[in-house]
C-alpha cells in the first residue's frame, strides 16, 4: 500500500510520517499492494475551535473509496481515531466481499430446480 502524507498549516516531519506508517501497517496487510492511501493533516487556526487538529484519510481500493476524518486536541489523537475508523471500514468491506463470494459459490454448487 502506498501512503501519501500532506500537511496544511502543519509541518509533516519524519516522526509524524513514521507514526502514520506504523498506524496503517495492519490495514496495509489487509488490502492490496496497489491500494493508495492519502492522509491529509490540517491545523485549524481559529482559536475558538477547541479540537483544532484534523486528520483525514482517503483509501482508494479497486472499485471502492473509503474515507475517514477525525478532529482532536493534538495530532496524535486525531491520527489514532482516524486510523481506527478506517480500520473498521476496511474490515467491514472485506467481510462484505467475502460473504458475496461465498454466496456466489454456494449458488454455483446447488443444482437449479425447475
Amino acid at each position: 500500500m502506498r501512503i501519501d502524507v500532506k500537511g496544511r498549516n502543519v509541518a509533516v516531519g519524519d516522526e509524524l510520517r513514521e507514526r502514520i506508517e506504523k498506524r496503517f501497517q495492519k490495514i496495509g496487510r489487509q488490502v492490496s499492494e496497489l491500494a493508495q492511501l492519502d492522509v491529509e493533516l490540517t491545523e485549524e487556526r481559529n482559536p475558538s475551535i477547541r479540537e483544532s487538529c484534523v486528520a483525514e484519510a482517503t483509501l482508494h481500493l479497486k472499485g471502492v473509496t473509503l474515507r475517514a476524518r477525525s478532529a482532536a486536541d493534538n495530532m496524535g489523537a486525531a491520527i489514532h481515531e482516524m486510523s481506527d475508523d478506517l480500520s473498521r471500514q476496511v474490515k467491514r468491506h472485506r467481510d462484505k466481499r467475502r460473504r458475496r463470494r461465498e454466496t456466489a459459490k454456494g449458488a454455483e454448487a446447488r443444482p437449479a430446480t425447475p
